[in-house]
């Protein structure tokens, strides 16, 4: 969904990771299922592709809200 969303921007993965603020390694493996976006990368990829309301659905329901200990919505335990 993702590839397809950037394709209709006609941006490249360099140019959609660029505009999120994302390194295009990682987007490279969020469009192919290796890696899972956070809450937070996921609403930048939508703003950046442009996705429809059906296609934000989908991609916030795949993302994970804990996404380590550097997430900001992460409470540090010391």
């Amino acid at each position: 969904m993702l590839a397809a969303a950037r394709a209709r921007t006609g941006l490249g993965q360099r140019q959609a990771s660029g505009r999120a603020g994302l390194n295009g390694s990682y987007l490279n493996a969020i469009e192919h299922g290796r890696r899972t976006p956070s809450l937070v990368v996921a609403r930048q990829l939508a703003d950046v592709l442009n996705l429809t309301d059906d296609e934000r659905a989908k991609l916030y329901a795949a993302a994970v809200t804990d996404a380590g200990r550097s997430h900001p919505g992460r409470v540090s335990a010391s």
